[in-house]
Formats: structure tokens, C-alpha cells, sequence
């Protein structure tokens, strides 16, 4: 790990754990609630706690006014909800791309275990390299995804977060197994920060216990989308989580800070 890289890894994270939130989602499923105003958006996840945001390149001039001085990772590629496959993701830009927008870091999604995984290997490889020569940490969003995988497998999840670190990442973000006791296995599999995917909103309560879960496991964070910022007030829901991972709050003590209900 170069000098670069341990500067940007900390403007993307504060004291080695993680909130960021990306809201790359216009590409796979269009400009859903959250992303049409997505300077509010920002603004209100940044205030809230949340250490960095994501993007693709192209939204970049919509994110540095907004992003109250948090980090900024730019996502390298990408497919469609309504595309022949979503599993198929394509690159989107590279890394030298990425540093003239501004990132700080940049991420790239790979589904191991799917029909696109030999491809995808190879591109994350050249990502990885790349970005070293540049002093630039790549997150890479591994999930363990294709015919016969099952998402939440420890197991499975356990393979996909170290074949991001075998690639050189310096960062993975993967799904979460359902609870601490087997994601253990999950963070135990590799020496990289690992964080979770929110996938599709559930209650507030449902959140931060899952997010509390990861923090229990020994994860490092969260990369976590709709459940922020399609949230009625994605600020609060933000100040929610990163009161768990930056301070070690408990479930109902997050919520209650944030100024959420204290739902069953």
C-alpha cells in the first residue's frame, strides 16, 4: 500500500471504518426517489454522518458543491435493470477518468460465481493495478451471485471478499449473511476492511440492527444505498448508521439520536 493510498483511504473513512453511500443507481434502475434532486440528497447524507459518497463519472459535477468536504469515489462500471442481463456489468470509465472528476477512490462491481466472472476478474485486475500506480484505493463491490450461488452464504460471501483481495483491492464490499455469528467467517476471510451492501429498504429498525451486526462480526462498515438515500430523511437515517459504526452506539441509542421511532 503506497502513501496516496492511505491518504484517500482516510478521506473516504474516519479511523479505518466506514460510511459511504452510493447512489451510482441511475444507471441500473434510472432516476428513482433520491436520485432526481441528488444534490439534496447529498448534502443531507454527508451532514448526516456518512464519510463518502459514489457516483458514475458523469455525476461528478453534481457531487463536489454538495458534499460538505466528505470523500468521493467514482464507480467503474455498471449495467441495467431493464438491459438482457444485470449480472453483466460493463465498464463505465477507468481510473484516469475517475482522478480528472475529482475521486478519491474508485470501486468496481464483480458477481463471482456468475457467467460474467471471467471477465470480470480480468477487468477488476486492470483496475487494480492502475489505481496502485496512481496511489488510488479501489473498493471492490463483490458478491457472491450467479446459478446456484447463494447470496448469503458465509461461505460464498467469504470466497468473493478474498478473491477481491487476491485482485489487490483495498477495500470489499459484499452482502451480508444474515447475522454477526456468520459473518464472522465473512470478515475473517480476508485482512481488507469489509463492508455490507443495504440492498432494497427494510424498517429503520431492520437497518441498524444489520448494520450493528457487521460492527459485531468485526466489519468495518457499510456501502449502503437505497436504505439511505431513497429514505423519507436520508440524513437522519444516515446519522443512524454512522452512529454505529463511528461510535459504537447501540441500536435503539442510534435511532434515538437520529430522531427516528423506536418501531418494534
Amino acid at each position: 500500500m503506497t502513501t496516496g493510498i492511505d491518504a484517500r483511504l482516510e478521506r473516504i473513512g474516519t479511523d479505518g471504518s466506514y460510511v459511504i453511500v452510493p447512489m451510482d443507481h441511475g444507471v441500473t434502475m434510472g432516476a428513482v426517489q433520491g436520485l432526481k434532486d441528488i444534490e439534496s440528497t447529498i448534502d443531507g447524507v454527508t451532514s448526516g454522518g456518512a464519510d463518502a459518497v459514489l457516483t458514475q463519472k458523469g455525476i461528478a459535477p453534481r457531487v463536489h458543491e454538495n458534499k460538505n468536504d466528505k470523500g468521493y469515489i467514482v464507480h467503474l462500471n455498471g449495467s441495467t435493470t431493464i438491459g438482457p442481463d444485470e449480472e453483466d456489468k460493463r465498464m463505465t470509465g477507468t481510473v484516469e477518468e475517475a482522478i480528472r472528476v475529482g475521486a478519491d477512490a474508485v470501486s468496481f462491481h464483480i458477481n463471482v460465481g456468475s457467467n460474467h466472472e471471467p471477465d470480470q476478474i480480468s477487468q477488476l485486475s486492470e483496475v487494480t493495478e492502475t489505481a496502485e500506480r496512481f496511489g488510488i484505493p479501489v473498493l471492490a463491490m463483490a458478491y457472491a451471485r450467479g446459478p446456484g450461488v447463494d447470496p448469503e452464504d458465509p461461505e460464498a460471501l467469504g470466497h468473493a471478499v478474498r478473491l477481491a483481495e487476491e485482485l489487490g483491492a483495498d477495500i470489499v464490499k459484499t452482502g451480508y449473511s444474515g447475522d454477526a455469528e456468520s459473518f464472522r467467517h465473512v470478515v475473517e476471510s480476508t485482512r481488507l476492511p469489509v463492508v455490507i451492501a443495504g440492498g432494497s429498504r427494510g424498517t429503520d429498525r431492520e437497518t441498524i440492527d444489520m448494520v450493528r451486526g457487521v460492527m459485531d462480526a468485526g466489519g468495518a462498515g457499510i456501502s449502503m444505498g437505497r436504505s439511505i438515500f431513497q429514505h423519507e430523511n436520508p440524513e437522519a437515517i444516515a446519522r443512524a448508521v454512522a452512529g454505529v459504526v463511528h461510535d459504537d452506539l447501540s441500536t435503539d441509542e442510534a435511532l434515538a439520536e437520529a430522531g427516528l421511532a423506536l418501531e418494534a
